[in-house]
Parts: C-alpha cells; structure tokens; sequence
C-alpha cells in the first residue's frame, strides 16, 4: 500500500527539468514585458491621446493618424527615409559582396583586412558620425584639402541641400560595410569546394563562376542580409543627429529624427507615437515583402 502511495506520488522525470527552466527564463520574461511589451502597448495607447509627457493624455481616437498624412512633414521625412534606403541597402549590399569575395581568397594578411573592415562595426556611431563630420567640414575637412590639392573645388558636402544626403548614405554604407561582409563571408565559406573544382574542370571563369556559383548559393544570405540593412536604415537617427540635425533645412529629416523631434523638443508624444507605429508597419510590411520575394526565387 505504501509502495502504491509513493508510486502516486512521483513526479514525472521531466517535472523539476521544466520548472527550473522557466524559473531561470524568468528574469530574461519580466524583462521583456517590463522593457518591450509594456512600451510597446503604451505607445500605441498614447498614439490615440493628445499626450505631452506632462499633463493627463486626452483620447482623440485616430486624429494623430489623420494629422500624419494630412500634414506634409512626415511625408517629406518618409520620402527622406526612402530615399536614404535606396542608397544604403542596395549599393552597400554590393559592396559588401565583393569585400565578401575578396576576403575569401587566400591572401597574405587576410585576418587583418577582416579586422580593417570590422572596427568601424564595434565603433558607436556617435563617434563614426563625428569622425566624418570632420572629414566633410568645408573649411578644414581632410576630403575637401585633398579635393583642393589636386586643383579641385571644395563640395559642401553637409551644408548643401543636394550633398547632404549622399555624404550621410556614404558615411553609413562605410560604417555597416563589416558587418554585412562578414554575414555575406560565412555564407561565401559555406559555398562547397567541391562545386567550384566541377566548374574548373568544365573550363569555367573566374567571373562565370561568381555569376553562376557565388551569387546563386548567397542567395538566402543576401536576403538576409538586406532585411537587416533595410530595417536599420528605415530606423537611421544617430548619424543623422550628429551630422546635420536634419539639416540644411529639412534636407536629411528622416522619420526617426521627425519622431525625435516631436516627442522631446515639441512635446508632442501623442503624435510621434502615431508615427513610430506607421514607421514600424512600413518596415514589417517591406520586410514581408522581401521574404516572400526571396521563397518565390528559392522555388
């Protein structure tokens, strides 16, 4: 009879396993509802007030929404994003394959050339976009006395409403360049020996073989490689408020900036909630997009 108490009694092998573990995930949960998902239903509920960070929010149901696309400032900033998008994702992708490549191949100090493109990634940005703000001053910056020494004019390159832009896409694709060739090298050492040995045989190039092995077998990566840079890109702040402050004039106000502006110099954190939200839809549905144009290719 006791045998048959202490048989009831037992708990399942895994029993203590699975507490345990939920017991250690605990503090990494409460963080993530205290940090994430708390913020996040928060900010939605402000986007529906006319909330200021100071008195009580007051509902004003989706007018905040309506201002957004009514107003022509978020919609010069979308383009703005948009814009510096186009000239981050696609051009630093590239250049993060060829960098990728020619890593790849056996050449004296390769682990330095690895660690050469790498700092730049470990650097915080706010130091990079300072960096460059120096290299692009027009009086004394290192660009324009080399321009200059060789008979060429001076670019203005952050006070110019049409160089603005460029400079901050150049300074960008620089900084993330290691970090997506790195990404883009795994996946290029991950192509098989054995693949480009056939192709020797078969009298194959060096080009036929990047545009008919690398590029194909990247493929999955290069995808991933461009979500990341696309959202991170649709989300760029940090160079852009060290650099130009959205300037000259509303040349480089990107969404980010826009969103900035309005909670913490305007106090006007009921629309800027509004417009975090859109931005976070902009970037799930593009990156959706991309994944579903990258399964369609696979088939």
């Amino acid at each position: 009879m006791a045998a048959q108490t202490s048989e009831k009694k037992r708990k399942p092998i895994g029993a203590n396993e699975t507490f345990w573990g939920y017991l250690f995930l605990m503090p990494v949960i409460i963080g993530f509802i205290v940090f994430t998902v708390f913020p996040v239903v928060m900010s939605f509920y402000y986007s529906l007030t006319n909330y200021d960070g100071v008195t009580p929010p007051k509902f004003v149901g989706v007018q905040n929404y309506i201002d957004l696309f009514t107003n022509g400032d978020f919609g010069e900033a979308l383009w703005h994003t948009v814009y510096f998008t186009i000239g981050t994702v696609p051009l630093g992708t590239l250049l993060a394959i060829l960098v990728a490549v020619f890593l790849n191949q056996k050449i004296r100090g390769a682990n330095l050339y690895k660690t050469a493109f790498f700092i730049p990634v470990i650097v915080s940005y706010t130091s990079i976009a300072m960096v460059w703000q120096w290299l692009y001053n027009d009086d004394f910056g290192l660009i324009n006395s080399a321009l200059n020494a060789i008979g060429l004019p001076s670019v203005p390159w952050l006070t110019s409403s049409a160089w603005a832009m460029p400079s901050v896409i150049i300074m960008s694709i620089w900084k993330n360049l290691g970090f997506n060739s790195v990404i883009l090298l795994a996946g290029v050492q991950g192509v098989s020996s054995a693949v480009y040995e056939a192709a020797d045989i078969d009298g194959a190039n060096v080009v036929q073989k990047f545009f008919h092995i690398t590029l194909p077998m990247l493929k999955p990566t290069i995808m991933f490689v461009m979500i990341i840079s696309m959202i991170n890109s649709f989300q760029a702040f940090d160079q852009i408020y060290i650099m130009t402050k959205g300037g000259p004039g509303t040349a480089t106000q990107v969404v980010s900036y826009l969103v900035y502006m309005n909670a913490f110099q305007y106090f006007k954190q009921g629309y800027a909630s509004a417009m975090a939200y859109i931005l976070f839809i902009i970037i799930f549905v593009a990156s959706i997009i991309q994944l579903k144009v990258s399964e369609k290719d696979s088939l």
